[in-house]
């Protein structure tokens, strides 16, 4: 694997931006694509257009998706830009015109961060929406030709920015998704769009502070929220910079507010982080309180207090510390308590699930193992049950990104499926094809070209496709 990880900056080695936006049919396939797998795998990636000012951040490069369209055992690759406001201005200026997030800012510029678009992608409504970490602009992408078909309003009527991760309900057809800030109040905004694309709620919560929210999670009646004590540095921001504070004296705050309602309830915890979700569900205990269960990627403290060589194989991403591990959390709705713990010891992120379960109480997780680098990588995917043992997929000498679940059609089984997943080499990239039962490789499709190491990923059904 050193041989992937001899960047010296977040746009060499594994990071390095790809320059074609290509087309290909005839692929190379190693096994046997499913017939009856039908349907688009796509990922989002950082991938600079023009060259950075001063010293980049993997968070930094203009969004690129990654897609490969399977049909009757057939598959074809596209690449596209987002065609985002902030590339558009860059590509006619012929240069980038802000820093990216290590470098000094004027902070008397209020306009707001970049958006980039390279961070997630969601299918709602007909469209493939890809979003910033930091809120934007939800952009509209097709499906199948990536083409950008502008941004998402819902009829003009969103009046906020949409962050990574909305959760999408598969009973309903609802989008709950949330916005954060850091320069001005309110610091959380929340929103709910129908299945017929209208938004039909929207909520300003009242937190205390600016705090760095990147994941929701939803159950079939409620949403929950992440109120955890790592922000920017307001000191920091007021001079110019960006650096990223960790309160471990603040405990950690989860709201649960019903999917409609306006009153949220807060549980505490000790301090803590957590960049992503799993899922969430709902129970009835013997008292007949509602009591919500969360699964997730939890981190003690999400900054190093260390230097890296004297815990080498920890990844970094520059200011941050990257230990997470599956967690759980219990909120009781009816007495106020909160309970939690520790479901196991090896290193995961980026986890997902079967989504046509999403909300609902779920058996397993797909989660990518950390590998022991100083930079984040993942070296194989690990399928998480919570009957029975756990069970792994190593990628050998290379690398691989988010895991996405793809049902067979007509399965009522929750892991009768596929899980896809770019993997990547020192010379290329290749689609993995697993069975989501028994983790074994069903087939590898050899890309024409390699992606850079990217963020996340979305399946969009071959079903709906031709609605």
């Amino acid at each position: 694997m050193s041989n992937l990880l001899n960047q010296s900056s977040y746009v060499e080695g594994i990071y390095a931006p790809v320059s074609d936006e290509l087309t290909a049919s005839d692929l190379r396939v190693v096994g046997e694509i499913p017939a009856d797998l039908h349907g688009v795998f796509a990922q989002n990636s950082p991938n600079a257009a023009l060259p950075p000012i001063g010293f980049p951040h993997w968070f930094d490069g203009d969004g690129m998706v990654h897609a490969l369209h399977l049909d009757g055992g057939e598959a074809t690759y596209r690449n596209r830009y987002v065609q985002t406001a902030k590339l558009a201005a860059d590509r006619a200026a012929g240069r980038q015109l802000r820093p990216g997030i290590l470098m000094p800012f004027d902070p008397a510029d209020a306009t707001p961060e970049p958006d980039t678009a390279n961070t997630d992608l969601v299918w709602h409504g007909g469209d493939l929406l890809a979003l910033h970490y930091l809120g934007g602009e939800p952009h509209r992408l097709d499906p199948v030709t990536l083409e950008t078909r502008g941004i998402q309003t819902w009829g003009g009527a969103l009046d906020c920015g949409v962050a990574a991760h909305p959760k999408v309900c598969p009973q309903t057809g609802e989008m709950m998704f949330i916005d954060f800030g850091f320069r001005e109040a309110p610091w959380l905004r929340y929103g709910v769009v129908d299945a017929a694309g209208k938004l039909v709620h929207r909520l300003d919560v009242d937190i205390p502070q600016p705090t760095f929210m990147h994941d929701i999670a939803i159950t079939t009646h409620h949403t929950v929220f992440l109120d955890l004590p790592m922000t920017w540095d307001q000191g920091a921001l007021a001079a110019g910079k960006r650096r990223i504070r960790f309160n471990k004296e603040t405990p950690s705050r989860f709201g649960v507010v019903a999917r409609r309602g306006t009153q949220v309830q807060w549980f505490e915890t000790p301090a803590c982080y957590a960049y992503h979700t799993i899922n969430a569900w709902e129970e009835q205990d013997a008292a007949g309180n509602t009591v919500v269960h969360m699964t997730g990627c939890r981190i003690d403290d999400p900054i190093p207090s260390t230097p890296h060589a004297t815990e080498p194989t920890v990844p970094r991403l520059t200011f941050l510390r990257l230990a997470p591990f599956l967690w759980k959390w219990t909120f009781n709705l009816g007495t106020g308590a909160v309970t939690s713990e520790q479901l196991d010891d090896v290193a995961t992120e980026f986890p997902r699930m079967n989504d046509r379960h999403l909300g609902t109480r779920t058996r397993y997780s797909w989660n990518p193992r950390i590998g022991p680098a100083p930079t984040l990588v993942f070296d194989g995917l690990i399928k998480y049950d919570d009957q029975g043992p756990t069970i792994a997929h190593g990628y050998g000498d290379a690398v691989g990104g988010e895991a996405v679940f793809a049902p067979r059609p007509g399965a009522t089984a929750e892991d009768d499926g596929w899980m896809l997943v770019y993997v990547h080499d020192g010379d290329g990239s290749e689609l993995r094809i697993l069975d989501a039962a028994t983790m074994d490789l069903a087939a590898r499709i050899e890309l024409p070209q390699r992606i850079p190491f990217g963020f996340h990923a979305a399946w969009v059904p071959g079903q709906e496709l031709r609605a």
